[in-house]
C-alpha cells in the first residue's frame, strides 16, 4: 500500500473581507471606535514618558468635532511616528507596538493589545489622514492617507511638534458624533478615568479632570469622613443614570484582585427579585463595559459600581471582559467588599441605613440567605409582611413562638390569628419563610408553620372521638374535609377549615400546567422538595371540643335529641362556609349558608317566613 504524506496549504486571506468585519463590525457602537483613537494617543503619551526620559512637557490630548465639515480630529503631544513604524505597527494588522512595550517595561498604563485600535478610524470614515512627528526625528514629519485602511500614500511633511493628529472625515451616518455635547458626553463616559487630560473643542478644562475618589497621592491630605462620603456619592452619582446612590462603599484590592473603585445602593424600591445591578468596568483608565453585572452577586440586584483593574483581560473588541481566573477573584472582591460595606454603612450612617432598609427590604430577605454575615447584619432590622402589617422579627414572637402562613392572604390563617390577636407572617412572600426558618435556628424559639403537619400539631391538640361521632361531625359539617376533632384557642371559635398547604404545593408542582409554567431545572428541584410529601385531603375541619356550641351539639346528639343537634350543626355548618368564602379555594355555597343562618333563627324565633 502506497503511502502520501499529507499535503501542506497556506490559508487564503481576502483582505478585503478582512478589513470589513475588523473595521466595522467590530465594535458595537461608533462611540467605542472614537475611545480607541483616544487610547491610541493615551498610548503615545505613555511611550514619550518612558523612552524620551528627559522629556518635561505637558502631556495632552485634544479632541475637536467640526460639524458643518463632518471632520473629527484627534492630537496628541506624545512620541509620534518614524515611517518604519508607520509601515510597521500602524499599517499592520494585529502588531501592536504597545503590547511589546508594556511587556518589555511592565508599565501597566499602556492600553494596547492586539494591534486593532487604528482599524475602528475606517469604521467611521470615508477618509483617514495621520499626520506625525517623532521625538526621534523632530526634524522629519509624515503624513499618511487612506480611504479603506487596505491600501494607503505616505509622504514626507513639515514637521510638527512631537507628537501626532489624527483626521477623520466622517460617513453621514456618523456625523452625529461631532455635533455640539455628544464628544463631550462620549469621551467622559469612556475616557472618565483616564490620567492624561483630554480636552474637547479647546475648553480649558478636561472632560476627565475630576479623579476618582479612591485615587490618592501619598501627600495628599486625608478628608474628613463626611466630606469623603459626598465625594464618594458624587461620583456614583455621575454613572448611575437610573437611580440616586443612597451610600457608597470603597472597593480596595485584595487577595488575587487588584480592582479599586466604588460601590453603591440605588434609591429605588426593589422586589425580590428585581436586578437592577450596573458595574462600569475600565481597564488601565478606558472604559471597557459599562453592563459588567455579573461581577456582582446575583442577590445584590440594588447596587451598582464602577470599578478599575489593570489585570483583567478585555476582548478583542474590548467591550466585555474574558471570564478567566482574575475575572473570579474581582468577583469574590466585590462581593466581599458590599457585604463589609453594608456593615460599615449600617455602623457609621444610621440615617443613611434605615433608607437602604426602607428602600430593598424584600430583596435583603433573600440577601441575607446567600451570606451568614449578612443574615447576622440583617436579621433583627428587616420587617416581615405579617397579618398585622411589615413588622421586625423580634414583634412577632409571642409566647415563644412565630406563626408563619405559607397561604396567600385571605385564606384561613388570616382569619384564625386575628381571632387569636398575633402577627402571622406570609410565608408567600419572597423570601419570608427560609428567613423565618434561619432566624429561629440561630435565635431560638418555635416556628409554628400553619398548614403543614407539624404546624397544625402545634395549634390544634387532637383528641379522640367514637367512629360514629366522628362520622356524625362529618355528615353534617363537612363538604369532603378530613375531620379532626381538636382542641384549641381561642375558646370562642368553633371549627375552622384548615387547607394542607404541603399537598396544595405537591398537586401545584405535578400538575401537567406547572410543566409549562416552571422551567425544568427548578421544577425538578421543586419536586425533590415535594417527593417526600403526602398527597392526601385537600384540608383538614377541626372541630373544637373545647366550644361551648360545639359540646351542646355533641351532648343533643348523644342525648338523643337529634332535632337540636341537627339545627345547632346546620348553624356550625353556615358559620364554617362564610369563613371558607373569602379563601382561596371557595368551595363553600355562601348563598346557601346564609339561608341558613335565616332559617335557623327564624326556627329559633318561633316565627313563620313570609311566601
Amino acid at each position: 500500500m502506497l503511502e502520501f504524506a499529507p499535503a501542506t496549504y497556506t490559508t487564503q486571506v481576502d483582505l478585503g473581507g478582512l478589513m470589513a468585519v475588523l473595521g466595522r463590525h467590530l465594535y458595537s457602537t461608533p462611540a467605542v471606535a472614537v475611545r480607541e483613537l483616544v487610547q491610541n494617543a493615551h498610548d503615545s503619551l505613555c511611550r514619550r514618558r518612558l523612552e524620551d526620559r528627559g522629556w518635561r512637557g505637558e502631556g495632552r490630548i485634544d479632541v475637536q468635532g467640526d460639524p458643518a465639515r463632518g471632520v473629527l480630529r484627534i492630537a496628541d503631544t506624545g512620541a509620534g511616528l518614524t515611517d518604519h513604524e508607520i509601515h510597521t505597527y500602524l499599517a499592520t494588522v494585529g502588531v501592536s507596538y504597545t503590547r511589546a512595550l508594556r511587556e518589555q517595561t511592565g508599565c501597566g498604563e499602556l492600553m494596547g493589545l492586539f494591534g486593532l485600535g487604528f482599524l475602528s478610524a475606517f469604521a467611521l470614515a470615508e477618509e483617514v489622514t495621520v499626520t506625525t512627528t517623532s521625538y526621534q526625528r523632530p526634524d522629519q514629519g509624515w503624513l499618511y492617507r487612506s480611504t479603506d485602511g487596505q491600501t494607503y500614500r505616505l509622504v514626507e511633511a513639515p514637521p510638527r511638534p512631537a507628537g501626532t493628529e489624527v483626521v477623520l472625515t466622517l460617513r453621514e451616518p456618523f456625523r452625529q458624533l461631532v455635533e455640539p455635547g455628544t464628544l463631550s458626553r462620549v469621551l467622559g463616559k469612556y475616557c472618565a478615568l483616564l490620567p492624561e487630560p483630554i480636552h474637547v473643542n479647546r475648553a480649558p478644562e478636561p472632560v476627565n479632570g475630576s479623579p476618582p475618589p479612591w485615587r490618592r497621592l501619598p501627600d495628599d491630605p486625608l478628608d474628613h469622613p463626611v466630606q469623603l462620603r459626598r465625594k464618594r456619592l458624587a461620583f456614583a452619582g455621575r454613572f448611575e443614570t437610573s437611580f440616586e446612590p443612597l451610600c457608597a462603599m470603597p472597593v480596595e484590592a485584595c487577595g488575587g484582585s487588584d480592582a479599586e473603585g466604588l460601590l453603591w445602593v440605588q434609591d429605588g424600591a426593589t422586589y425580590g427579585t428585581s436586578d437592577n445591578r450596573n458595574v462600569s468596568v475600565f481597564v488601565r483608565g478606558m472604559l471597557l463595559d459599562d453592563d459588567a453585572r455579573d461581577l456582582l452577586p446575583s442577590w445584590a440586584g440594588f447596587v451598582g459600581g464602577v470599578i478599575e483593574s489593570q489585570r483583567l483581560t478585555p476582548t478583542a473588541s474590548r467591550e466585555d471582559l474574558q471570564r478567566d481566573e482574575h475575572y473570579r477573584c474581582v468577583q469574590e472582591a466585590l462581593e466581599e467588599a458590599l457585604v463589609s460595606g453594608l456593615a460599615r454603612v449600617a455602623r457609621d450612617d444610621p440615617h443613611g441605613w434605615r433608607r437602604v432598609l426602607d428602600r430593598h427590604n424584600e430583596a435583603l430577605l433573600g440577601a441575607a440567605l446567600c451570606d451568614p454575615r449578612l443574615f447576622q447584619l440583617l436579621a433583627d432590622d428587616l420587617r416581615v409582611p405579617t397579618s398585622q402589617g411589615d413588622l421586625p422579627v423580634r414583634s412577632l414572637r409571642v409566647n415563644g413562638a412565630i406563626h408563619l402562613a405559607l397561604g396567600g392572604a385571605g385564606g384561613f390563617e388570616e382569619m384564625l390569628f386575628r381571632a387569636l390577636r398575633v402577627p402571622v407572617a406570609r410565608g408567600d412572600r419572597y423570601g419570608v419563610a427560609a428567613f423565618l426558618r434561619r432566624w429561629v435556628a440561630l435565635r431560638g424559639g418555635r416556628l409554628v408553620e400553619v398548614g403543614t403537619d407539624q404546624g397544625n400539631r402545634q395549634l390544634f391538640v387532637s383528641e379522640a372521638l367514637p367512629d360514629a361521632e366522628v362520622a356524625w361531625l362529618a355528615a353534617h359539617l363537612g363538604d369532603g374535609e378530613e375531620v379532626a376533632p381538636a382542641r384549641f384557642a381561642p375558646r370562642e371559635l368553633p371549627l375552622v377549615v384548615v387547607p394542607d398547604r404541603e399537598a396544595e404545593l405537591k398537586r401545584r408542582l405535578e400538575s401537567d400546567e406547572a410543566d409549562g409554567r416552571i422551567s425544568a431545572a427548578a421544577l425538578r428541584l421543586a419536586r425533590a422538595f415535594t417527593s417526600g410529601l403526602r398527597g392526601g385531603a385537600r384540608a383538614r375541619l377541626y372541630v373544637n371540643l373545647e366550644n361551648p356550641g360545639v359540646e351542646g351539639m355533641l351532648q343533643a346528639h348523644r342525648e338523643g335529641r337529634p332535632e337540636g343537634a341537627a339545627a345547632a350543626a346546620r348553624i356550625l355548618w353556615a358559620l364554617k362556609a362564610i369563613m371558607a368564602a373569602g379563601a382561596e379555594e371557595p368551595h363553600l355555597e355562601l348563598d346557601r349558608a346564609l339561608a341558613e343562618i335565616g332559617r335557623a333563627a327564624l326556627a329559633a324565633s318561633g316565627g313563620r317566613a313570609n311566601s
